[in-house]
């Protein structure tokens, strides 16, 4: 291993539910040691998840890669040894031989993105909450977790009309 000119980013197994530990103690032993200039930053990539349940909403932070941990460094023996020594690591990903993450891969792992889950699906009965046809009741067509939109058919004049809300428009009906 050599001594690299830029610091790239590394990504390191540790033990499942290690992640907050192991960065942790990486930060501990740059502040303490000479380590500041061979790793740079330390990562656990998460991302939002708004979980909407009985029309309550909740936002909850998930780990996007459980059981792995981002490290940029300047890889060498020392920086090597003493990441791979940390309590709570078993690896680098590329084994004996680290493989870097190229840019893109980076990129494409440090994007957060919002996630919604929401407890209703398609065939649900739903009371609508807000707009013209509030206190109404229909039953779920389609469930559109990107544009967070929900297509409910409701009866009126004997025939359905079918009406797109918001998650936080409609409410399940029963149980």
């Amino acid at each position: 291993m050599s001594d690299l000119a830029q610091p790239q980013w590394y990504v390191v197994h540790t033990y499942s539910g290690y992640e907050n530990k192991v960065k942790a103690n990486l930060e501990k032993l740059i502040e303490n040691g000479s380590l500041g200039d061979m790793i740079q930053e330390i990562s656990i990539p998460i991302e939002e998840v708004v979980e909407i349940k009985n029309n309550r909403r909740k936002t909850v932070q998930r780990k996007l890669l459980p059981g792995y941990v981002l490290v940029k460094m300047r890889m060498n023996e020392d920086s090597w040894y003493v990441v791979r020594n940390t309590r709570g690591v078993t690896g680098f990903v590329g084994g004996s031989r680290p493989t870097p993450l190229s840019e893109t891969d980076f990129a494409s792992i440090g994007q957060t993105q919002e996630t919604v889950r929401v407890d209703i699906q398609t065939g649900d009965e739903v009371r609508i909450l807000a707009g013209p046809f509030k206190d109404w009741t229909g039953r779920v067509t389609e469930v559109d977790t990107q544009l967070k939109h929900i297509r409910v058919l409701v009866t009126m004049l004997k025939r359905e009309l079918a009406i797109d809300l918001d998650f936080d428009e409609v409410v399940r009906i029963g149980d």
